[in-house]
């Protein structure tokens, strides 16, 4: 039982899965379905190297900001009514805070050379999670999205040489997929909100830099993948079933972060050639 848990596949996918289908199917009359995301992230942090946060390392603060988000989100949705500002100012102080968790790696910069990672990865974070909240009130495209984000990030990590990030990126994609999967079977939407898409969009965008930082991904293949939530607002046929609805979305989504991962693919060749 022990050696079937500490295999990657288990660690980044089956387990994850399950998490997401199980919180997904029991909490959509709650309207927390969204809380999926957290549930395989959460699984996946357990099975590799469990819920320790000292001392506190750029991986450990992403961790971390990753179990806090769905508790904002659940309190953004129950409890307060969201307006037009409220996608942009979650987007800049998820962006503000991704500086923190990568400060001890921005201080070993020039100053010039910092501010501009510093900026660059701050931007992204926050583009990220400001383009998923506008999906927060469809759990399709959000989950289709969160999805493409999760499964491209994690590919791509394990392209650049980061086995952890991306089995954390790929916890999101698969507990995101188990959120598809349910409101197929269902034949009806589920609501997924802002606590499945801040989550999704904060941890996509923070694993993404960190392995940008930490491992060998290009720029470019973040650039890449940051046309992931704009390809979720492909028109689709309103008629079309949900199942019909998500199989296209995904397939959209899933085609921008391919196009990423062949990116990273390429530059990996390039690098060990």
């Amino acid at each position: 039982m022990q050696e079937w848990l500490i295999h990657p596949v288990v660690q980044g996918a089956v387990m994850p899965f399950l998490a997401g289908l199980v919180v997904s199917a029991l909490l959509a009359p709650l309207r927390l379905a969204g809380l999926a995301a957290v549930a395989g992230f959460a699984t996946a942090v357990y099975l590799v190297v469990g819920f320790e946060f000292s001392p506190m390392t750029t991986v450990r603060k992403v961790m971390l900001l990753g179990l806090i988000a769905p508790v904002i989100g659940v309190a953004a949705d129950l409890a307060f009514k969201p307006t037009r500002f409220t996608a942009p100012l979650l987007a800049l102080v998820c962006g503000a805070v991704s500086v923190w968790v990568f400060l001890a790696v921005l201080r070993q910069k020039e100053l010039a050379q910092a501010l501009l990672l510093g900026g660059g990865l701050a931007a992204y974070v926050a583009w990220l999670v400001g383009l998923m909240l506008t999906l927060r009130d469809d759990s399709v495209r959000a989950g289709a999205a969160s999805f493409a984000l999760g499964i491209g990030t994690g590919v791509a990590a394990v392209f650049a040489a980061s086995a952890t990030l991306g089995l954390y990126a790929m916890a999101l994609g698969s507990a995101s997929g188990a959120f598809l999967l349910v409101q197929m079977l269902a034949g009806r939407r589920i609501f997924g909100g802002i606590s499945l898409t801040l989550t999704a969009g904060l941890l996509a965008g923070l694993l993404g830099a960190a392995t940008f930082h930490l491992a060998q991904l290009p720029w470019y293949a973040l650039a890449a993948m940051a046309l992931v939530p704009l390809a979720a607002r492909t028109p689709i046929p309103p008629r079309w079933p949900v199942w019909g609805q998500t199989v296209a979305v995904s397939a959209i989504t899933l085609a921008i972060a391919t196009a990423s991962c062949l990116l990273v693919w390429e530059s990996s060749r390039g690098a060990s050639g």
